[in-house]
């Protein structure tokens, strides 16, 4: 199992300002992926603070487990396989894993742990002044939005080094506090 920081600040743009963002990268290519969202019917998990998710990128799947921190989120990852993935979508048979067991020891029970929503998202992503920068057209239930993200080492300099980013390149943008996995559950009434 993999372990991770994850620092980054975050904003919505509008569609006009995402297309002219990508035109300014022609060289940068796109790349697809998916997160399958899961909890449970009653969002234990979210109630904990804590988000799960299965990536698809690449031919490749990941579990990623994510809890917060005083700045930022604690990742925790492991490789599944696709028959892991279709076990746990088809019979809700979750991956027997080290995630399976740290959910065990919070008292989670992963038996009534479920795919939820899936967001699909189709991005950019480059290094950009010591930072991680992610151009983002997110499609979940019938909704798409559009997102800029700076990953960084401390929260006060992703918000700087995004916020410069955007402004350099007059994109009118809403700081969101409101997560990925939080809008596709608001579209499906989670």
């Amino acid at each position: 199992m993999s372990n991770a920081i994850e620092i980054e600040a975050k904003a919505l743009v509008g569609k006009s300002e995402y297309e002219k963002l990508v035109r300014l990268f022609p060289q940068v290519p796109r790349f697809l992926q998916t997160n399958y969202y899961i909890d449970t019917d009653n969002r234990d998990l979210a109630k904990s603070g804590i988000a799960l998710r299965i990536r698809e990128n690449a031919g490749n799947l990941e579990l990623t487990l994510k809890t917060p921190l005083s700045q930022g989120r604690l990742e925790k990852s492991v490789p599944i396989t696709f028959n892991d993935f279709a076990a746990f979508r088809d019979f809700g048979q979750f991956p027997k894993n080290d995630l399976r067991r740290f959910l065990t020891m919070l008292d989670f029970d992963v038996d009534k742990l479920k795919i939820l929503t899936s967001l699909s998202t189709e991005r950019l992503e480059f290094e950009y002044e010591g930072g991680r920068l992610c151009i983002d057209k997110n499609t979940y239930s019938g909704q798409t939005d559009y997102e800029v993200e700076l990953e960084y080492n401390n929260l006060a300099g992703a918000e700087k080094l995004l916020h410069e980013f955007l402004d350099e390149h007059e994109v009118p943008y809403e700081d969101s506090e409101i997560t990925k996995v939080q809008r596709a559950m608001k579209a499906i009434g989670k």
